[in-house]
């Protein structure tokens, strides 16, 4: 599960990330935002140690949201390295998150 944390700046967390960083852009007001929290918590215990899940209230940090260009809620971005290597926008299934993601966490 998406753990409370807090950072200098948002690239200090993707460059200080030992594994990727998936990160879950999200309103407490969209109801698919609400959907993929228990997707995301399925795909945590999944992808255990491979990979770090962030979560991004858009209506609380715009900047960052603008500058990944998120405009559709709920947004999903892979950064690996520090760089955004995927985009996922809107719900999508936990089999088929895992599967998307796999391939990047080698």
């Amino acid at each position: 599960m998406a753990n409370k944390q807090q950072f200098q700046s948002f690239e200090d967390l993707l460059a200080g990330a030992e594994t990727p960083v998936l990160v879950d852009f999200y309103a407490t007001w969209c109801g698919p935002c609400q959907m993929m929290a228990s997707i995301l918590a399925t795909v945590s215990r999944r992808l255990k140690g491979e990979l770090k899940i962030v979560k991004i209230d858009t209506d609380k940090y715009p900047q960052i949201a603008s500058q990944y260009q998120v405009a559709a809620l709920p947004t999903l971005v892979l950064f690996k390295a520090g760089k955004p290597i995927d985009r996922i926008e809107g719900v999508l299934p936990a089999e088929q998150l895992v599967t998307r993601l796999r391939p990047h966490l080698a």
